[in-house]
């Protein structure tokens, strides 16, 4: 599992998130890191051409993904929004990752993108649908991301599901302390491999 950070930490196990539209922002050497099309927070200042221009910046070699554009709880108007650029992420040298959102079923065009990215509503990525679709995108051989995970349980979770990477705001609030839990999410990881998923669901 990989944790992607909005604040770059000095340390060899997480990455970055790295958001368009979003102040001056940098790569440190072979840092690994995302790209988020930053429509939601400023959809005033998002345009397809503008993004792919900022793409066109960074190391692309130690990119894991870049999200195709994306509408909060509706994965209708997602769908037609990221089809179009899918494509053109892919043709600019990046992995192009899809944002799942809230009614997102198994019939997505698997051989357009990359990464499943499980973004939408805290209720739905907690959901069965959405566990159905990381399943689905394993046995499609995607990677998968997971959006807003900010508590060990919910990591946890994710890690059972299959999930690949993960991003969270955790560290942008005092990390010289939470960096150390962070890292102790990860030990407890490894050293309870076979935590009853069910227990974990209704502990939310």
């Amino acid at each position: 599992m990989i944790y992607l950070s909005g604040k770059s930490v000095e340390h060899p196990d997480i990455g970055l998130m790295m958001s368009f539209n979003v102040g001056k922002q940098a790569i440190g050497n072979n840092k690994v890191w995302a790209a988020d099309n930053g429509c939601f927070a400023r959809p005033d200042l998002y345009s397809d051409e503008k993004y792919l221009s900022w793409l066109s910046k960074f190391p692309k070699d130690s990119c894991l993904f870049a999200t195709a554009p994306d509408v909060l709880g509706d994965a209708e108007e997602t769908l037609r929004k990221s089809l179009p650029l899918l494509p053109k992420i892919r043709d600019v040298g990046y992995k192009a990752a899809f944002i799942a959102q809230d009614g997102a079923t198994k019939d997505l065009p698997w051989g357009d993108f990359d990464c499943l990215f499980i973004g939408g509503t805290t209720n739905w990525k907690l959901s069965q649908s959405a566990g159905d679709l990381i399943a689905e995108a394993k046995r499609n051989h995607k990677w998968v991301h997971v959006g807003r995970v900010n508590s060990y349980r919910r990591l946890n979770l994710i890690s059972i599901l299959g999930a690949d990477s993960c991003d969270g705001t955790f560290l942008a609030f005092g990390p010289d302390k939470n960096l150390p839990r962070l890292l102790r999410w990860f030990d407890y990881l490894k050293e309870q491999p076979s935590l009853n998923l069910n227990q974990l669901k209704r502990s939310y």
